[in-house]
């Protein structure tokens, strides 16, 4: 293994690492399909209005974050809160894996980069531009990633069967959000981005990593095409975020 002049892009694929998911925790009996949402006031609602259990606490500093199982349509779907930020999702998504989800599909909010995204409209992303940190050290360099065919063809149908609408289109995944300039928004823009969050392409790496099954259902929160910043109030769209995460797991069941 060479050493390159950017610390990040030293990439090594070595297996095990010095401290590998699969050996520190036990596998348990639990769904293969798997919501990761980033909505707490939706999966406080849906676990206590359909009798979640808690299957084990995925643990950080910020304290005990649950993961939960519920039955849908006589099947079984875990669920669980990925904290936020790459690294820190990252870590979830590689505990879930390693105590035995294998589909997962993502739900949260995202900024827009394009003025006609409505707030709340449904964005799927195809790939995304890795402007953080924590895919590096699962796949060798590049400038995006995509999410799993399996997972992306899983979302695609659901929403076209409940006629849901939405986009298609590349995000960027960023560590700063208070470093998203004019320049670089616009430059993100030109390569053909339409949403900016914090995650995806972490996801995205990690679930390639691993050998399992991930795709990402975003819809439009914040608007950042213009010269000030629109908040829009997205964080109480509280229809639309309830109806992500069924939409999600209805998708992670497709499997």
């Amino acid at each position: 293994m060479s050493i390159s002049s950017i610390p990040l892009l030293d990439f090594d694929p070595g297996v095990p690492a010095h401290i590998e998911p699969s050996v520190l925790i036990q596998r348990i009996d639990m769904a293969e399909a798997c919501v990761v949402c980033f909505f707490a006031d939706v999966i406080a609602k849906i676990a206590q209005e359909h009798n979640a259990r808690v299957l084990c606490d995925l643990k950080s500093e910020i304290g005990a974050n649950p993961l939960y199982e519920m039955e849908m349509d006589g099947r079984r779907v875990a669920f669980f809160h990925p904290g936020v930020g790459a690294p820190l999702a990252a870590a979830f998504l590689e505990e879930a894996i390693a105590l035995g989800g294998r589909r997962f599909v993502a739900c949260g909010g995202a900024g827009v980069l394009q003025k006609d995204i409505a707030m709340g409209h449904l964005i799927v992303p195809t790939s995304a531009v890795r402007d953080e940190g924590t895919s590096h050290h699962y796949l060798p360099a590049s400038r995006e990633v995509a999410p799993t065919e399996a997972a992306l063809n899983a979302i695609r149908q659901t929403l076209q069967k409940d006629g849901a609408p939405f986009i298609e289109g590349k995000t960027w995944t960023t560590d700063a959000i208070y470093r998203e300039t004019p320049k670089k928004i616009a430059m993100r823009r030109d390569e053909g981005c339409v949403t900016v969050e914090m995650e995806a392409s972490a996801f995205f790496a990690v679930a390639r990593f691993r050998g399992v099954e991930f795709g990402q259902i975003l819809y439009g929160g914040d608007d950042l095409s213009s010269d000030t910043w629109d908040s829009r109030h997205w964080t109480r769209n509280a229809s639309v975020r309830e109806k992500l995460f069924w939409l999600a797991a209805e998708a992670a069941l497709k499997g």
